[in-house]
């Protein structure tokens, strides 16, 4: 089943790898020109979401352009902190390790009500924290790691994992992302094993979305494209993983839009007042 779950997804979801891989570095490298910019960080957590973006990254800078930072807790997995020095040396970058411990415990240890999941999105903050901070330091851009299935779903920490200005996976789903670590030569102990934020032991991308990307895929590429729940259950999918996608993606739009603004004028920026992105210095 999972084979034919595969193949179904590689169907409707292949591309032209080559042809992404080269377009991808270009990007990189045109978006940080016009902004002045000639060297990227990349938060590398050991998954290949972030090992892809690298990948990308030192292909369109060099090596010696971009920086790597492990940012680990105290409760991160071991295999996390393995794989992302994995994808360091495997793309010939260094490491940078900062430990965000005493950053997310500092408040955390001060507010008893502190749940798992408000502490796995404080880290995500953290991490943004110091990336930023990182970018500074280097005069480097920070290059974002999410992918198009996440960012539908909603499935990350707003004003965290979203935060960075330039994201070359954004339009790549979860399925795709994989094929292009592939090609790109992302290890393949990082392309196989189950994607987890690892902001809580034991937690997994796919237990919590309720449904696994493979199908998830599919089934958003036909919800976005306007065919029917009917169409789509044609193709093997069952009614409650179709409204279980739909639903993810209808309740989180706020998630993908900037912040909604009262309007009071005839020039509100991003409403009446527009300026189209092409005309760059």
């Amino acid at each position: 089943m999972r084979v034919l779950e595969a193949q179904r997804a590689q169907e409707v979801l292949e591309l032209n790898w080559p042809l992404v891989a080269d377009f991808l570095t270009r990007f990189i490298r045109e978006e940080l020109s016009w902004r002045g910019y000639e060297k990227a960080v990349v938060a590398v957590s050991g998954g290949v979401d972030s090992a892809t973006t690298l990948a990308l990254a030192v292909r369109a800078l060099g090596g010696e352009s971009v920086h790597a930072l492990f940012l680990p807790h105290r409760q991160s997995s071991p295999e996390s902190w393995a794989h992302a020095r994995l994808v360091a040396e495997a793309f010939g970058v260094g490491l940078e390790v900062v430990d965000i411990t005493p950053m997310v415990e500092g408040y955390a240890e001060k507010v008893p009500s502190m749940t798992p999941r408000r502490r796995g999105n404080l880290m995500a903050r953290a991490r943004m924290m110091v990336l930023f901070d990182k970018a500074e330091e280097y005069h480097a851009l920070p290059l974002g790691t999410g992918n198009k299935t996440e960012r539908l779903f909603g499935y990350f920490t707003w004003h965290g994992d979203d935060a960075p200005p330039v994201n070359p996976l954004g339009d790549l789903y979860k399925t795709q992302v994989w094929r292009l670590a592939e090609f790109l030569g992302v290890p393949e102990e990082v392309v196989r094993k189950p994607p987890t934020a690892d902001l809580e032991p034991g937690q997994t991308d796919e237990a919590d979305l309720g449904v696994r990307y493979l199908r998830a895929d599919v089934i958003l590429e036909h919800y976005l494209k306007g065919y029917p729940d009917a169409y789509i259950q044609a193709l093997g999918y069952t009614p409650e993983e179709i409204q279980r996608v739909k639903e993810r993606v209808n309740r989180t739009h706020w998630k993908r839009a900037l912040p909604t603004v009262a309007l009071l004028s005839s020039t509100a920026i991003g409403e009446f007042y527009l300026r189209p992105l092409d005309f760059r210095p």
